[in-house]
């Protein structure tokens, strides 16, 4: 392997039933979570310890199945033919270099958080792999943007237009990334005419110090 950084995927039970737990439980910052009912009954107004029990029941099915390793070994052999240029391009783009290992983490519903601590972020079951890896280049965008930016930016803007800037500059990936993740980042509605502004600002100059500089100006209006 090569000796860049690496991403490894994995499937642990108890974070993908904590993340259905957490967004049965929270309101979305962007778009719609779509949970279905039945796993909204089990989690609802209720505490983890008190509804894992019966939620791993519930999914017993599809957690005795060889689905989830398939899909992971899938997952793992794919990013492993792309990994090397993604980063190589991802530092080139932002201009700074990311060094630490992640961990993509498998979940069985539609919703993939992040976490920059760890740092990690889950991969849905439920999509197509080429869209399954699309999540992967979105999520360790963020990766990057709040290993490099957010503090900076958050100083500046605040919590709620630094978290929508770090959502629509995942538009650049359908600029830069196209032929490598071979899949389009649609981003969320409300970001529209914020990614419209960082493209264009993006294609008159390739300078993501700047272009988080001109956003900042943008949003702070």
């Amino acid at each position: 392997m090569n000796n860049m950084l690496r991403v490894e995927f994995f499937f642990d039970k108890r974070k993908d039933l904590e993340n259905i737990w957490d967004k049965s439980n929270r309101k979305p910052c962007y778009g719609n979570f779509q949970i279905q009912d039945s796993l909204k009954k089990i989690c609802g107004d209720k505490k983890f310890e008190d509804c894992a029990p019966d939620l791993e029941i519930f999914l017993k099915r599809i957690y005795s199945s060889k689905y989830i390793d398939v899909f992971r070994e899938a997952m793992q052999k794919l990013w492993n033919n792309i990994e090397e240029e993604f980063f190589s391009r991802m530092d080139n783009l932002i201009g700074k270099k990311y060094t630490k290992k992640v961990k993509a983490y498998i979940t069985s519903i539609g919703i993939c958080p992040y976490n920059p601590r760890e740092p990690s972020f889950m991969v849905s079951l439920l999509y197509p792999l080429q869209r399954a890896i699309g999540t992967c280049g979105h999520e360790i965008m963020h990766l990057y943007f709040h290993e490099f930016y957010w503090d900076d930016v958050e100083r500046k803007i605040g919590k709620k237009k630094t978290g929508n800037l770090k959502e629509a500059l995942t538009v650049l990936l359908n600029i830069e990334f196209k032929d490598l993740l071979l899949t389009s980042d649609y981003g969320y509605e409300e970001h529209n005419k914020l990614r419209k502004f960082i493209s264009e600002t993006w294609k008159r100059e390739k300078n993501f110090e700047q272009l988080i500089k001109l956003c900042v100006e943008y949003l702070k209006q």
